[in-house]
C-alpha cells in the first residue's frame, strides 16, 4: 500500500494565492460541514479508500471509561520493520525512519486500519468556523486578535496557522492530570517523576472568562512534583499568554526546600523542560508550545503518514511502566499507527535567532490539530531527536488528547517517556478550579510537604 505524498488543490490555491495572515471569506468558510469538516479536514477519504470518509468521530458520551479498548478485537494489518521498511518508506517520516535505522533489531510499527474517531463539542465547531472568516494573526505571527477560545485557522493558508491551530486546540476546557515522566536511559533504567498538572482554559475557570484579566490568556497551567522525595513539593504555575512577544509567558517556581515563590522567565523557548532530565525543551511540550517568533514556518503541504492514532493499548491500566520502558524505545508491541492526512510543517531559525534546535519539522492531524510526529534537526542540519504523541479520542470529554508522548534522543541513544498506566485518576476533566488557584499565593500552599 505505497501511497505517494499528496498536495491537494486545497493547499495549491492557497499557497500560491492567499496573502499572510488573512483571514477567510464567507464562502471558503461555507466549505466548513460541507466538503470539509467542521474542524477543516477533508471529509472525502483517500483515493485507495485506506483513509475512510469521515463520519463524525466517536459520540460522546460522559459515563464511559475513555481508555477502554474499542478496537480490542483488531489485528495489526502489517507490521513494518528495518526489513521491509522500503515498501512503506514514502508513507513514513525521517525521524521514523531513523528509528528504524538506530534500532535495526528491534524497532516496528504496526500498523492497523484507519479510524477518524476525532470529535468536538458543537460549540467548538460553531467557534471554529466563527473564527474562520474573523481571526488574524499579528506582531509578524506572535499573536492573534477576533479570536475566540479554539482553532483560529480551521483552513490555514500558511505554517504558522497551522501551528497556532494546535497551540490553541480544545483540550476539554479543565483538566487535572496524574502523570509520570520518565527519563529513559541506554540502558533502560529510569526513575519515575510523578506530577500532578492542571490546564484550564479561562473560559472553564469558576466564574467564566473576564474580559480584563484573561484577553491574552490562552490557558493557566500549574504543576506538582508528587515524587520522587527529593523534588515532592516543588511547584509550577504558567499563565500562558496569547501574545508572548507583547505580554511574555508569566510564569513562577515554588522551591519546597527553600520555600520561595520566584518568577521563572526562563520556563520557554529551549530551556530544558520540567523533570526532564535535558531531553526535552520547554517548548517541546505537548509537542510544541509558545511563541512561534524564532522560527520561519513554511506550510510545505498535506500528506499521508503512518501516525499513533487511538493508543488504546499503550494506555492499558494493567500495564506497569516496566512493561512499556526497555532499552532505546518503548516497547513498540503496545503502540499503533495509522495512515491519516497530516499537515506538514517545517520551521527554520531566524538569522540571529539562538535555539538548540536549527530546523523542526512537524506533522499535524487534520482531524484533531494535533502534533503527531515532530523531527528536531542541530544547527548543524544533523537529526538529533523524534517526538511522538500517542493520542486516543476521549468520548467523556469529547475530545481528542495524548495519553503519551515520546522524545527520542538519536544522539545518546536515551528516551523520555510521559506514561500514565500506574497512576489514580490520570485524567480528571471538568475538575472546577478557580482564577485564585493559579496565583503565587496558592503555589505555597500547593507546595507543602
Amino acid at each position: 500500500m505505497n501511497i505517494k505524498n499528496i498536495t491537494t488543490p486545497l493547499i495549491i490555491f492557497t499557497l500560491v494565492s492567499a496573502p499572510a495572515f488573512s483571514k477567510v471569506t464567507s464562502l471558503e468558510a461555507g466549505k466548513l460541514g460541507g466538503d470539509l469538516t467542521a474542524m477543516g479536514a477533508e471529509q472525502a477519504p483517500n483515493e485507495s479508500g485506506s483513509i475512510p470518509r469521515y463520519s463524525g468521530g466517536l459520540l460522546q458520551d460522559i459515563n464511559a471509561n475513555p481508555i477502554a479498548n474499542i478496537f480490542a478485537d483488531e489485528k495489526p494489518l502489517f507490521t513494518i520493520t528495518s526489513k521491509n521498511l522500503e515498501k512503506y518508506r514514502l508513507n513514513l517520516t525521517q525521524g521514523q525512519i531513523a528509528l528504524f535505522e538506530k534500532y535495526p533489531q528491534s524497532y516496528k510499527m504496526p500498523v492497523y486500519p484507519t479510524h477518524r474517531t476525532a470529535a468536538f463539542p458543537k460549540n467548538i465547531y460553531q467557534k471554529a468556523k466563527k473564527n474562520a472568516t474573523r481571526a488574524e494573526l499579528v506582531d509578524g505571527g506572535n499573536g492573534m486578535i477576533n479570536f475566540d477560545e479554539t482553532v483560529p485557522f480551521a483552513i490555514p493558508k500558511n505554517g504558522l496557522e497551522v501551528i497556532w491551530n494546535h497551540v490553541s486546540r480544545y483540550r476539554g476546557g479543565s483538566i487535572e492530570r496524574n502523570l509520570a515522566t520518565l527519563p529513559v536511559q541506554r540502558n533502560g533504567g529510569f526513575t519515575p517523576v510523578k506530577v500532578r498538572a492542571q490546564l484550564t482554559a479561562p473560559q472553564y475557570l469558576d466564574g467564566g472568562f473576564d474580559s480584563k484579566e484573561d484577553n491574552n490568556v490562552l490557558f493557566y497551567y500549574t504543576q506538582a512534583v508528587k515524587s520522587p522525595a527529593r523534588l515532592t513539593g516543588n511547584v509550577l504555575l504558567v499563565h500562558e499568554t496569547i501574545d508572548q512577544i507583547s505580554q511574555p509567558r508569566m510564569a513562577w517556581s515554588y522551591n519546597a526546600g527553600q520555600r520561595r515563590v520566584r518568577r521563572a522567565p526562563q520556563i520557554a523557548y529551549d530551556a530544558p523542560g520540567q523533570a526532564s532530565d535535558g531531553l526535552r525543551t520547554s517548548d517541546q511540550t505537548d509537542m510544541y508550545n509558545g511563541a512561534p517568533n524564532k522560527y520561519d514556518w513554511k506550510l510545505v503541504g498535506k500528506t499521508e503518514i503512518y501516525i499513533p492514532y487511538n493508543s488504546y493499548k499503550l494506555a492499558d491500566p494493567e500495564l506497569k511502566y516496566k512493561d512499556i520502558v526497555q532499552a532505546g524505545h518503548i516497547n513498540q508491541d503496545y503502540s499503533r499507527y495509522e495512515l491519516h492526512r497530516v499537515w506538514k510543517v517545517e520551521a527554520t531559525l531566524k538569522e540571529g535567532e539562538r535555539h538548540v534546535y536549527g530546523k523542526r519539522t512537524f506533522y499535524v492531524d487534520e482531524d484533531s490539530w494535533q502534533i503527531a510526529l515532530a523531527d528536531h534537526y542541530d544547527k548543524r542540519d544533523v537529526l538529533w531527536r523524534v517526538s511522538e504523541g500517542h493520542a486516543l479520542q476521549f468520548v467523556n470529554a469529547n475530545t481528542p488528547w495524548y495519553v503519551s508522548t515520546t522524545n527520542y534522543d538519536l544522539l545518546s541513544g536515551r528516551y523520555l517517556v510521559e506514561l500514565n498506566n500506574e497512576e489514580h485518576q490520570p485524567f480528571n476533566f471538568g475538575k472546577k478550579v478557580k482564577r485564585k488557584d493559579f496565583t503565587a499565593s496558592a503555589l505555597r500552599r500547593s507546595g507543602k510537604r
